[in-house]
Formats: structure tokens, C-alpha cells, sequence
């Protein structure tokens, strides 16, 4: 999402026969996290050794909105003010680009439920097993193969010969409340199944003993074929230790048609933490808050920003790697599924995308409009692109916007 702020640089141009005063950006307001990661930056590269991907994911949140780099700028055609607004850095991890980037995957998977209800489940494993998940990343792809394969089968044995297909998404979270490591499925799975002849059954009952009891089997067993004979050892304890199958349990809100959308917003697209969460930051120790997911209480902990930033940065996944992925109906494109209603109809899905534009999605957000001029009112137009990948001197931008602008209201 676009960041604009300005600061009066006047210039009165006579003989135009109005005043020409230009608005620019010379510092930036950097966000509580920013500063964390610029003050302890040299110590992250040398001392954390991170991945490669998070040292570019944490470069990319230190030069976020910085307007040295590249943007846009904008014009009033009435008054000639001037506005610059930074390009973002576009990382999932970013609290602000996160934030934009939850905002169009919610919008991407709300096209995907049926108008049904839905049952949001989350699967999650034994605290001794994250470590693993933890030291071998790749191991995160057995969480989505194990949940769905368990799902396919529950709804397979309902009635074998028909081949009941329910259609579910899954979305990965790495991070518990308290920002540490716990590796977890979130899934929304439609309450029915659709036929190979295309008939419709809703399922109100979900069989929890069989979703954890398979969930643990078939994650151990992915494992083991991931870890070779080593793991047996390991395996047979986590069956001894958890005889009824890992944790899956049901969220208590039920998901009708009508507030699907809603829901995946709140529980399924939401960024590792958000900056309205980190209370107090002195240099040396962080004060975030969260409420414990046992018993809803409110938690504010104090701890060193080293270890802050330590539990923040091992959330970052590898390039390209898919946190959201969809399962049985809403994974494949056969002519008979053309038959089931979705909750949004097609034709409505540019609208929907319509909010997601930086314009429009600060208007919702904030309640007004970046480009609305601040002195006349006018709309401002788009003057000039700035896409360099390099640092531009912001004098130079301002005197080349100036000359450009002039350009215009002289021909006009």
C-alpha cells in the first residue's frame, strides 16, 4: 500500500497567474519496527546468521516507504501542488504490505468457498515434534499433505462409491500469540461433499476421533518417509504418548454462506503481528501484549529486542513458499463443478478486487482520500513514474516534477 507525506517547499511562479507551491517528502516517519531492525541490524547479519530470505525480508521492511527510492508523483491540475507517494517493499512480512497482502489473499479466497456453510478446523502437533518443522522447513509441506488426505478420507468413507469431495482451504501459521514457534493448519472445509454424478450431500457431523487419530498417523507417517528408519524410534513414542490422535478441534462460531468471507479475513489472512500490538520500545527491550489463547487473558511481556527480533524472523518463510493452499473442490477445475453456486458470483469479482487498490483501500481504511488535494480539494492526477532501483537525490525528482508540471499548464 502507497505511504504519502509532505513537507512545504513554496515556489511562486510569476506569470502564471496563480501561485505553483509544491509539496515533497524529505524524511519518512518509520515504523516501530523499522527502528528495531535499523538499530539492530548489524547485529542480525553477524551475530543471528539468518537465512537468506530473511535478511531480504527484513532489508526490504528497513527501506519500506523510504521515498529515496522509487514512487509515484502526483499533480493538482488546479493549484499545481504536489504530492510523492513511496513505492512499499510488497513483503509478507512487512507489518504494512503484510497487511495489504493479507488484504487480496482474503479477497482471492473468498472467490473459492460454495454458498454452504463451513467448518473451520484447526490441526495442530505435539510441542516436541516443532523442532523438527523448525530445522527442516521443507517438512512443512507433510502438515498440508497429512490434513489433506485425512480430510479426503473422512468424507471417501461416508459413502465409498460415490466419492463424496468436500473442498477446504488450508493456511499454514508458524506462530502461536505469544510470537513463538508452533507450526499449525487452519482449515475451512465445507460441510458437504459433492459426487462423482453430481449430487450434493451435507455433512452436519464431523468425526473428531477419527480426524485426530488419522492426523496423527498420517503426519508421523509422512515424517518417517522424509527421515528414513531414525524416526521409528521417535514415532512409536508420539503413539504412546498421544493414544487419541493429535489436537484437532473446531472453532465455536459456526461459518454460514453469508459471513464466509468475513471469517476468512479474521481468522485465516491475518499477518505474524501487527505493529498496534508492540507497546514500548527503548532500545534495549520490547513490550508487546496478546491475549493467551487458553483462557482469552491479557499478557503483556517485556523482552530483549535481540530475542524479539528472534522470534519474529524465524516466521518468515521461504521464497515462494505457498502458506495457503486448496483442497477436493476448490483445487480442481471439472466441467461438472460448474454446477455448484459459489458464496460471490463471478461477475462480482472485479468490485471485489476493486477495494484492494491503494486508493480506494486507504479511503475505506482511514476515511480520506490520498489523492484529493489538500489546498483546492481537486482530485490530483498522475504526473511521473519513478523506477530506478536505485537512490534518486529527491532534489533532482523535485526539480524534474516541477519542470514537467510547468510543461503541462503552459501547453493547457
Amino acid at each position: 500500500m502507497g505511504s504519502a507525506y509532505s513537507t512545504p517547499l513554496p515556489l511562486i511562479h510569476e506569470g502564471l497567474g496563480v501561485s505553483f507551491c509544491c509539496f515533497f517528502l524529505h524524511n519518512r516517519i518509520m515504523n516501530i519496527l523499522q527502528r528495531i531492525f535499523t538499530d539492530y541490524y548489524e547485529e542480525i547479519k553477524y551475530s543471528l546468521h539468518p537465512r537468506n530470505t530473511e535478511m531480504e525480508n527484513i532489508d526490504k521492511i528497513i527501506n519500506c516507504g523510504d521515498a529515496s527510492f522509487d514512487g509515484t508523483m502526483y499533480a493538482c491540475p488546479h493549484c499545481g501542488k504536489l504530492k510523492f507517494v513511496p513505492f512499499r517493499c510488497h513483503s509478507r512480512f512487512c507489518p504494512t504490505c503484510g497487511n495489504k497482502y493479507s488484504m487480496e489473499r482474503t479477497t482471492s479466497m473468498s472467490f473459492k468457498p460454495l454458498n454452504v456453510r463451513h467448518r473451520h478446523c484447526v490441526f495442530t502437533i505435539d510441542e516436541n515434534l516443532r523442532d523438527f518443522f523448525l530445522k527442516d522447513r521443507s517438512l512443512l509441506n507433510c502438515l498440508f499433505h497429512s490434513v489433506s488426505s485425512v480430510i479426503s478420507c473422512m468424507f471417501f468413507t461416508m459413502n465409498k462409491s460415490k466419492n463424496f469431495t468436500p473442498g477446504f482451504i488450508m493456511v499454514l501459521h508458524t506462530f502461536g500469540r505469544d510470537l513463538k514457534w508452533n507450526p499449525h493448519i487452519h482449515c475451512l472445509i465445507s460441510e458437504g461433499g459433492y459426487s462423482d454424478d453430481g449430487f450434493w450431500r451435507h455433512v452436519k457431523y464431523f468425526n473428531y476421533t477419527y480426524l485426530r487419530n488419522a492426523f496423527r498417523t498420517s503426519l508421523l507417517n509422512e515424517l518417517e518417509s522424509h527421515l528414513g528408519p531414525s524416526f521409528k524410534k521417535t514415532k512409536a513414542k508420539y503413539y504412546s504418548d498421544h493414544l487419541y490422535g493429535f489436537y484437532v478441534y473446531a472453532k465455536p462460531k459456526k461459518c454460514d454462506a453469508k459471513n464466509v468471507i468475513k471469517y476468512i479475513g479474521r481468522y485465516l489472512g491475518r499477518p505474524t503481528i501487527a505493529t498496534s500490538r508492540i507497546d514500548k520500545y527503548d532500545g534495549e527491550l520490547v513490550t508487546f501484549h496478546y491475549n493467551r489463547h487458553e483462557d482469552e487473558k491479557y499478557v503483556e511481556e517485556t523482552i530483549p529486542a535481540i530475542d524479539f527480533i528472534k522470534r519474529l524472523i524465524r516466521h518468515i518463510p521461504k521464497k515462494h513458499f505457498k502458506m495457503i493452499r486448496y483442497g477436493g473442490l476448490y483445487a480442481r477445475h471439472r466441467k461438472i463443478d460448474s454446477k455448484l453456486r459459489c458464496s460471490i458470483h463471478p461477475s462480482k469479482h472485479r468490485f471485489y478486487r476493486s477495494f484492494n487498490q491503494w486508493r480506494t483501500a486507504i479511503l475505506s481504511s482511514f476515511g480520506y482520500d490520498p489523492l484529493k488535494c489538500p489546498d483546492c480539494g481537486h482530485t490530483m492526477v498522475f504526473l511521473e513514474l519513478y523506477y530506478n532501483h536505485h537512490r534518486v537525490s529527491l532534489e533532482e525528482l523535485y526539480k524534474r516534477a516541477m519542470s514537467k508540471s510547468l510543461g503541462k499548464r503552459s501547453s493547457a
